[in-house]
């Protein structure tokens, strides 16, 4: 943690920075993040656990009425393990090996990663849209509260909470953007038509501040691909109907097929 005069300067360094130039510093801490030993790149498994006992290399893990305890061992003393939901979970080991449970509507189960994995390792990195000015956009922010009815690859639905929506204009058309509230930033999933092509299929994940009064900032520049992009092992949200663009939004990340 910086102080005194050099927390000053690096303060005074940030605000002066070029836009693009804070762009590419969040897209390297973007991308360590994605490589760190807790990122999506060390998944390995996911394991639905059924009611009662379930006999895994990792131990025995039991599932009863919504409780997951654990035993390392045949005579060990068995162990609660929090899920992830509401989080956070807790984690265990074993080797190189780290574990916890998930819950996912009524499912419960184990997500499993492995912190030397050779997909982490061999990442060759992530692909960007070059920065362009053009899609930092200031929208109009409409609130309305509301519900958004979320899918994800599970085939769930998910209802959330939704505090309004950003209108703004991309290549002369008008769009409309709904999210929801992910602590203390807004949280818009999306899709647009350079999904499948430049940009991961499923669509993509773009995270803002809250809005101030009537604007609020989208930097698609900063628009990421979901954890589903990295591994099978993930539980992505899609687009609700209503975040389906009919533009193409050449900016953020793209996808290596």
């Amino acid at each position: 943690m910086k102080t005194g005069a050099g927390w000053l300067a690096a303060l005074v360094l940030t605000a002066q920075a070029p836009y693009p130039t804070t762009v590419e510093r969040w897209r390297q801490e973007h991308e360590a993040e994605l490589r760190a030993p807790d990122g999506w790149l060390t998944l390995t498994d996911l394991i639905w656990l059924q009611e009662g006992p379930n006999k895994l290399d990792l131990g025995v893990f039991e599932l009863r009425q919504g409780k997951v305890t654990y035993r390392a061992t045949p005579g060990s003393e068995p162990v609660e393990m929090k899920p992830d939901v509401p989080g956070p979970p807790d984690i265990r080991a074993v080797g190189d090996r780290r574990f916890h449970v998930l819950r996912r509507g009524p499912r419960y189960g184990l997500r499993v990663r492995e912190v030397n994995h050779p997909r982490r390792r061999e990442f060759p990195g992530l692909q960007w849209f070059p920065v362009r000015e053009s899609y930092r956009v200031r929208a109009k922010w409409v609130a309305a509260a509301g519900t958004l009815r979320i899918p994800n690859v599970l085939g769930d639905v998910e209802e959330r909470a939704s505090p309004g929506h950003a209108v703004f204009t991309l290549q002369g058309r008008e769009c409309r953007l709904s999210p929801v509230v992910d602590g203390s930033e807004l949280f818009f999933i999306f899709k647009d038509l350079t999904s499948g092509k430049e940009t991961y299929p499923a669509g993509r994940f773009l995270y803002t501040p809250l809005p101030r009064g009537d604007v609020v900032e989208l930097d698609f520049n900063k628009a990421e691909n979901p954890p589903c992009a990295f591994t099978p092992y993930a539980t992505c949200p899609l687009p609700p109907p209503e975040n389906r663009l009919a533009v193409g939004v050449e900016a953020g990340e793209k996808y290596r097929h």
